[in-house]
């Protein structure tokens, strides 16, 4: 088979089947057993199964896995405990001796499909806990999918080649992480189903950072954004967002420096001052676009490593989407907020001059209009850091910013309406910071730049080499 060959799921299921060392059980919840069918119908299955199962009644689901407090079984603690269970199981039942060749896996699926008003249409957890040497540690992969037809029958189908795909994917393609993700939609189009958070662990992926994987789930459109954490943990999006209040403070951060803290300091002191809003339910977010990551439609990955973690050791979680409009990214937002909750916008005087350029939307069948309505939504607030303009030396806000003839009564609206506020607590002596110069000095290894960024940002940029900075270049 050619490296680029793309086999089918009942060419892959037949290819494991075949396999006298892959063994394992099925365990599929709520979408019947699409994945196992396929193995059955591959022939010779046999020797790959030895178990597949599917415990649909809630209580008998209880009493093989355990109870789960919250009531929700579509998550992956649920997985988890699927994974547990089945894999010690085949440990304890199968006679080592007679099975000493074999590979144990457990393949497991918890989900949900669309509901009968086709308003909801359904997620759910796949992972699969597989061998590849009898005398290590087992690996794991496990994702989270949202599907996209509108058709229960289509969604089952999808979720039973997309589970195929894992296990040959495991067992073939362990070696290349960034193979075996594409291959997940081999036979699949991007349009039936999303994946949205994904996690390699297990000694064949201890040089995996999950941030990566994070970063190719955008990056092959299997999603538009995903989430991690400060310890370089994924999160699921909706775990993390739902009916939470929401403020993103967007920029390439490289690095950051002490007008972007600036910024997010007095935008969200003005945001969490409003009724509802509270640390406890309330997300921060620092959102980078894959355009803000791209350098002539190229990604230098560690760069973006040295960007995530110097966010992290600041404390908070990092957003990376593929969303370049604002109005897209709040739009996506609502998807996990509610009508109550609050979403601000920290963003400078540029980027709102890039919010009310009309060009930017030639695309939209609605234009500006339909950009605007999605993006000034009811709860949302844009909070407008200053810039200063040095060669006419004058300070801009919402006051004095000139936006085209055309929309300057749209602006108005909007301003009058306080969707738009000035922050007024910023600092002047930070005005003058700019991020690609401080980047140009530590590059070149010049003194000074220190002082513009957090203490914290720039110890860690010299102990660890980060952004290109070389310790004999620096000065002495």
């Amino acid at each position: 088979m050619s490296f680029d060959q793309v086999l089918s799921a009942k060419q892959k299921a037949l290819e494991i089947n075949l396999d006298p060392n892959i063994y394992g059980s099925f365990a599929e919840i709520g979408a019947g057993q699409e994945t196992v069918r396929f193995f059955y119908r591959a022939g010779g299955a046999s020797g790959t199964l030895a178990k597949a199962m599917s415990a649909y009644d809630k209580d008998f689901s209880d009493a093989i896995y355990g109870k789960e407090e919250a009531g929700r079984y579509v998550t992956e603690e649920r997985l988890k405990k699927m994974l547990d269970h089945e894999t010690n199981l085949m440990e304890e039942r199968l006679n080592q001796d007679t099975h000493k060749d074999k590979l144990f896996f457990t393949y497991a699926n918890t989900v949900t499909t669309i509901d009968f008003t086709k308003t909801y249409k359904g997620h759910g957890w796949v992972g699969i806990r597989f061998q590849l040497d009898k005398n290590q540690d087992y690996n794991e992969i496990v994702f989270h999918v949202r599907f996209k037809e509108n058709n229960a029958q289509l969604q089952q189908e999808t979720l039973g080649v997309m589970g195929v795909n894992l296990i040959y994917g495991a067992y073939f393609y362990n070696d290349n992480p960034r193979r075996l993700l594409r291959s997940l939609y081999d036979g699949l189009d991007k349009d039936q189903v999303e994946i949205d958070m994904v996690n390699f662990s297990g000694p064949r992926f201890a040089y995996v950072d999950n941030r990566l994987m994070s970063l190719q789930l955008v990056r092959n459109g299997m999603t538009d954004a995903v989430i991690f954490g400060p310890q370089g943990q994924n999160f699921l999006p909706a775990a993390i967002l739902y009916r939470k209040n929401i403020f993103a403070l967007r920029g390439s951060f490289r690095p950051v420096t002490n007008v972007n803290m600036d910024m997010l300091d007095s935008s969200l002191e003005m945001f969490m001052n409003q009724e509802d809003v509270a640390e406890e339910n309330t997300e921060i977010l620092f959102e980078i676009t894959l355009s803000n990551l791209s350098s002539d439609g190229e990604i230098d990955e560690r760069d973006f490593l040295d960007r995530a973690d110097i966010i992290g050791n600041l404390g908070y979680n990092v957003i990376i989407s593929n969303f370049s409009e604002y109005y897209k990214l709040v739009h996506y937002f609502t998807e996990f907020t509610k009508n109550s909750t609050k979403i601000g916008l920290g963003m400078g005087v540029n980027n709102l001059l890039e919010v009310f350029n009309a060009d930017y939307y030639e695309n939209l069948p609605g234009g500006i209009m339909e950009a605007f309505g999605k993006l000034f939504k009811k709860n949302v607030m844009v909070y407008l850091y200053p810039y200063l303009d040095k060669q006419e030396n004058k300070l801009l806000t919402s006051d004095n910013l000139k936006v085209s003839e055309n929309l300057k009564e749209l602006y108005k609206f909007f301003k009058f309406n306080q969707r738009i506020k000035d922050v007024e607590a910023y600092n002047p002596e930070y005005l003058g910071i700019y991020s690609r110069k401080i980047l140009e000095q530590i590059v070149k290894g010049e003194e000074g730049w220190e002082k513009h960024v957090p203490k914290e940002v720039a110890d860690m940029i010299k102990d660890r080499g980060m952004l290109g900075y070389t310790k004999s270049f620096a000065f002495n």
